[in-house]
């Protein structure tokens, strides 16, 4: 089973914030909905999502400031949805970090196409040609398909959960560089997570038992003991 890319749309205005989540659940979204920067703030770090549609005029904080603070801690897709026009603020927006930024009023296929390529991006560095190519990330057996969520061992999908599939995928983007047990924390679980590396620890062993033949032995993450994990790089 295919799992949905979750989206949370931060707009106080009830009619476009109407419109936004039915266009995204008609497309196979999970759609989360903040109207204030307060509630968005609180439902990033709690949900996690994929992606973040941010209005910028909100009733209780400038949306820039919620850009500033997500920004200094993931880099998940953040598309500014907003009526401001001048050329300042959106200069802006994209230097502090938003991956898009879209005036109202806007268009179904417009929104949507833009969502899916700022998530397309931020699962495919620039560096991964074979991720930006096919979607998928191959080493030996095992296959990560980013756009299906699955991950496979020859042709066997492993069925990860949805927080083993993340871990596996970040990995996977980054193969062959160690990503630290505060990193992946922070980018699966949000920046107020625990800095206790078990439920980390957990979440690993139980990937290997999916994914490795021998799993005290792994072919494919390994420990960097007292830093992180890090994916098999594919010299091919």
């Amino acid at each position: 089973m295919k799992l949905k890319d979750k989206v949370l749309v931060v707009e106080d205005e009830q009619n476009i914030s109407n419109f936004i989540s039915t266009v995204l659940t008609a497309n196979d979204f999970d759609v989360l909905v903040a109207q204030t920067g307060a509630e968005a703030v609180s439902m990033i770090t709690s949900h996690c999502p994929d992606l973040i549609i941010l209005d910028l005029g909100l009733p209780d904080m400038d949306g820039i400031n919620i850009l500033k603070e997500v920004r200094s801690w993931s880099s998940l897709p953040i598309i500014v949805v907003s009526a401001r026009t001048h050329e300042h603020d959106k200069v802006m927006a994209l230097d502090l970090g938003a991956d898009d930024y879209i005036e109202k009023p806007f268009g179904t296929s417009e929104l949507l196409a833009r969502i899916r390529t700022a998530i397309r991006h931020t699962r495919t560095p620039l560096d991964n040609n074979e991720i930006a190519q096919s979607g998928k990330f191959t080493v030996k057996n095992l296959t990560i398909d980013y756009d299906k969520h699955h991950v496979l061992i020859g042709d066997q999908d492993v069925h990860l959960t949805l927080n083993e599939f993340k871990i596996v995928a970040l990995l996977g983007k980054y193969a062959g560089k160690v990503l630290t047990y505060d990193y992946l924390i922070k980018q699966i679980w949000g920046p107020k997570a625990k800095a206790d590396n078990q439920i980390l620890r957990v979440n690993m062993a139980n990937i290997r038992r999916k994914i490795e033949k021998n799993p005290a032995s792994p072919e494919y993450i390994f420990t960097e003991i007292g830093v992180g994990y890090r994916m098999l790089e594919n010299d091919a």
